[in-house]
């Protein structure tokens, strides 16, 4: 069937989140916060392998804890936070308010930049008639990231796992994305960089493409094939 409609993930397909060196520093600088760079650099890592950066690497271990709030964090804006500031807290900092000013300062939309070919996809998109739906699994509200980069004009409609209780793989978002496009499923691709979540589209009858989930500067066209699948 033709393919009149495109499900695009957010994180690590069409946008990537800032290194955790940059997220930290960011954080740091508007508090006048002067640490070594050595100790700014360790920090971030130690930031990195708790998975305390949202849209950053999955934690190394997540602890017996908070297995449950990992589980469903992306259900409730609530639940994201909490996991977000207790992993963060596993980490030592220099003053307890970073906590806090790190979980925010990931929402920003300068703390996301958007992969090189996403604008021409998505604008091609746009003039080929084919609708767009952002679909992710997240707890906090994208759109605007993507106004901010003058990216909403491209999108139709957005199915966030927060705001329907629902996340991917289950089958449910799916199809709300889908009938908010007007379209279904069978008329419809997925794209995202995680097999499991986002392939979960399979099972509703959408076809699924999946890109690599790669830094901003090593992938610089891995959106690119998707204008092949459509009309």
């Amino acid at each position: 069937m033709a393919i009149m409609g495109v499900l695009c993930d957010f994180s690590g397909t069409l946008m990537r989140v800032e290194p955790a060196e940059r997220w930290l520093r960011t954080v740091l600088d508007r508090r006048g916060m002067r640490l070594p760079d050595e100790e700014v650099v360790r920090l971030a890592g130690a930031l990195e392998v708790a998975g305390a950066l949202p849209g950053g690497g999955a934690p190394r271990e997540v602890p017996a804890e908070l297995t449950g709030l990992w589980r469903e964090r992306d259900r409730d804006p609530s639940g994201h936070r909490e996991l977000y500031l207790r992993l963060a807290q596993r980490v030592p900092l220099p003053s307890p308010e970073l906590y806090e000013a790190l979980y925010e300062r990931h929402m920003e939309p300068d703390a996301w930049q958007p992969y090189p070919d996403t604008r021409t996809v998505l604008a091609a998109l746009r003039e080929r008639g084919v609708r767009v739906a952002v679909v992710s699994n997240i707890g906090w509200d994208v759109r605007p990231v993507f106004r901010e980069h003058g990216l909403d004009r491209y999108v139709n409609a957005y199915a966030l796992s927060f705001e329907h209780h629902a996340v991917k793989p289950e089958p449910r978002l799916f199809r709300i994305a889908c009938a908010e496009l007007g379209l279904v499923p069978q008329h419809t691709v997925m794209v995202g960089d995680d097999a499991r979540a986002d392939g979960g589209a399979a099972a509703v009858g959408c076809a699924v493409h999946l890109v690599r989930h790669l830094p901003v500067d090593e992938r610089p066209d891995g959106l690119l094939p998707v204008l092949d699948l459509v009309g």
